[in-house]
């Protein structure tokens, strides 16, 4: 079978309720063409959804980052009361706050790549000619668009290992894994739509002659 049959066979299962046809599909290396396509198109979407919903835009990957925040802090706090003050614990107090963790990293990530406070050697960069300033900003977008690519094929392939082996959280009885696997790829698709906007923002500032590169403020807001 082809490389494109393969990515297209991925389509049909997507829509199927059997996690087994998706993890089959998924393990061929068509996955790789598909996931390629799809991080382009799906952030591209993504870009021109926080285009047109600007609150989501502002507060979205944020909101969802202090959330899960809250809810770790609120755990293990009351896991420790429980455990020093009941004698009792939760079994689920020290499985679950990780998978939150992880939810929270890769969507603030995505946010960072928003504000742009990632590593962008901004003051080295200012000193270059406007040409030199949009050919670094274009090799940093490809690099994170192929970062993000990476991410959401091999999270999207480990998500329906873990959906189709009936994985279950630790300690929990009716929480599967796969619910926090799968907002890797999402968050990932968030974030490939990030890349494409800021980088949309950076070929306009070239085009019109307007400053391209910004001093970033880590915890700032743009």
């Amino acid at each position: 079978m082809s490389l494109i049959s393969e990515a297209v066979a991925i389509v049909p299962a997507l829509f199927s309720g059997s996690s087994w046809e998706k993890r089959s599909a998924f393990d061929t290396d068509g996955m790789w063409l598909f996931c390629f396509v799809a991080t382009l198109v799906c952030g591209y979407l993504a870009h021109l959804f926080y285009k047109f919903v600007p609150f989501c835009e502002k507060h979205l990957e944020r909101g969802l980052s202090v959330t899960m925040y809250l809810i770790i802090a609120g755990i293990i706090c009351w896991g420790v009361i429980d455990r020093f003050v009941f004698s009792h614990q939760w079994s689920g107090s020290t499985t679950v706050p990780p998978f939150l963790f992880m939810v929270m990293a890769w969507f603030a990530c995505s946010y960072n790549v928003k504000l742009r406070t990632h590593l962008s050697f901004s003051e080295f960069r200012s000193k270059m000619r406007p040409v030199g300033q949009m050919a670094t900003l274009t090799l940093d977008a490809a690099l994170w668009l192929g970062f993000c690519w990476i991410a959401i094929t091999t999270s999207l392939r480990f998500t329906a290992l873990s959906a189709d082996n009936f994985q279950l959280v630790d300690g929990v009885d009716d929480v599967m894994k796969w619910w926090f696997y799968l907002t890797v790829p999402i968050a990932f698709t968030l974030m490939s739509g990030r890349v494409i906007g800021n980088w949309l923002e950076d070929w306009n500032n070239f085009r019109s002659g307007t400053p391209i590169i910004k001093q970033a403020v880590i915890g700032g807001d743009v």
